[in-house]
This record gives structure tokens, sequence and C-alpha cells, in this order.
């Protein structure tokens, strides 16, 4: 009778090899159709951030496997090298990538609702009649994430410059296309203009609205960004709202 012999460490290790670039591969995978899946409505959102959660794990799994595989891996061959080095950076950049949303997440507070004027926020309009039923409503969201904004975000403030109302108008368009976001409403009479922005992976819409107004000492821009899902935006509509500002100002000269 023939003896069946355990495969040694040195071979062991090139299975690892293998093994950690299929699992590595694998989570990549499936963090992209974790928002893909979300964005073709198979499932919520939240099933889709459970997906991201555990390929984050598995993601750092075949990168350990990767390289503890290559440790002991006897054959150095050119495809054993290509494979662990492909497993170890694809599950790096697979982990480091939720790893930093979760930082952020960890960082700010729990908001989605950004405006330069907290006490008398510019309304949406045409975000209105674009919002589906279970979606976050139009109405500000009030003091309390006031408060938590002023705390988060301590520069965000309103726009105030001599250029006329128009020329304002005229520029802020300019600067919502610069940044790639559609335009939804436009009303020059109301100083109101409206677009909306949609993220690569997961598809989330917020909407943005420009409130321009001719005052004593000026126009006065201001700028209000609202995620249509979830608590936390990440500090996207924040972000949005200051890339917006430091556009229009460049459009004035």
């Amino acid at each position: 009778m023939k003896a069946h012999h355990r495969p040694g460490p040195a071979r062991l290790g090139s299975r690892l090899v293998v093994i950690g670039l299929l699992v590595a591969l694998a989570s990549a995978v499936a963090m992209v159709f974790s928002g893909i899946g979300y964005r073709l409505d198979l499932y919520h959102f939240r099933v889709g951030f459970t997906i991201l959660r555990w390929a984050f794990w598995f993601a750092l799994a075949g990168a350990v496997l990767s390289v503890a595989g290559f440790a002991f891996a006897r054959d150095r061959s050119r495809g054993t090298i290509v494979a662990a080095v492909i497993g170890t950076v694809v599950g790096i950049i697979a982990v480091y990538v939720p790893w930093t949303w979760k930082q952020t997440l960890d960082s700010l507070p729990y908001i989605h609702d950004i405006s330069t004027d907290t006490a008398n926020p510019p309304e949406f309009v045409a975000a209105a009649k674009l919002r589906k039923p279970g979606e976050h409503p139009v109405i500000y969201d009030g003091q309390e994430v006031a408060d938590l904004q002023r705390k988060a975000y301590p520069d965000l403030a309103s726009l105030v410059t001599s250029a006329p109302a128009e020329k304002v108008f005229d520029a802020a368009k300019a600067a919502i296309a610069s940044m790639g976001m559609r335009l939804e409403d436009s009303d020059l009479a109301q100083g109101r203009i409206e677009a909306t922005q949609t993220s690569l992976l997961y598809g989330f819409t917020d909407d943005m609205v420009v409130r321009i107004a001719t005052g004593a000492d000026g126009t006065k821009v201001d700028v209000r960004s609202k995620s249509r899902v979830g608590r936390s935006d990440l500090g996207q509509n924040a972000k949005r709202i200051r890339v917006f500002l430091q556009k229009l100002q460049a459009n004035l000269g």
C-alpha cells in the first residue's frame, strides 16, 4: 500500500499563495457588486454594506495568506511571485478603501443635511419632486444638526460678493457644470439653482440648492446639500459645498 503524505510547508506555501490570490480577488469583486446590486435594486443599501463588511475581512485574509504562502513556498517561480504580489496588493487595496471610509465615518457626526445658513437654510423645490417615498424629506433637519455641523465644519459660511446677482447666477451654474453635477432646475427671478450628484459605486444621490439674494452688503450666496438616504454622508455634503464655493469665487475672479 502506498503511504499518503501530507504536503510539506514548502508545497503548502504555494497552495496558500493561490488560495490567497483567489480570496483577495473574490473579495474585491464582492465589494464592487455590493454597490452594483443596490444600484440594480436587488437589495437595500444596508445589505450592500454588510457584503462590504464581510468582503473587508476576507480581503484581509487573502492578503495574509498571500504573504504567508510566499514566505513558506519553496517554488519561487515567476508564476508564484506574480500570484503572491497580486493577491497581496489586491487584498491590501480592498482592505484600505473601506477602512478609510470607516475612519471618516467615526470622525464625523451622523448628519447628512449641511447648509451655509443654518438659521434660514435655502429651501429645495425641485428636489421635493425628485425624492422617492422612504427617502429623507427636503425639510431642514433642525437645530441639533445645525449645532453638530458648526462643530464639525466651522468653516462653512455664506459668501458675500460685490458682483451683481445675474453674474453670480451664471458663475454658479458654470461651477455646478464643472463639478459634473446634473442641473435640475434654475430660476433667476427666485435666485435659486438646484442640482444633483450621484456617487460612483452605490449610486447615492445628493441634492444641492444654491440661493442667490441681493442685500445691502452685496450679493449673498448660500448653499445647502442633503443626502437622500443614510444617516452619515461621510462628509461629502460639506466637501461639495466647499468645492462649489471655491469654484464660484474663481469664476467671479
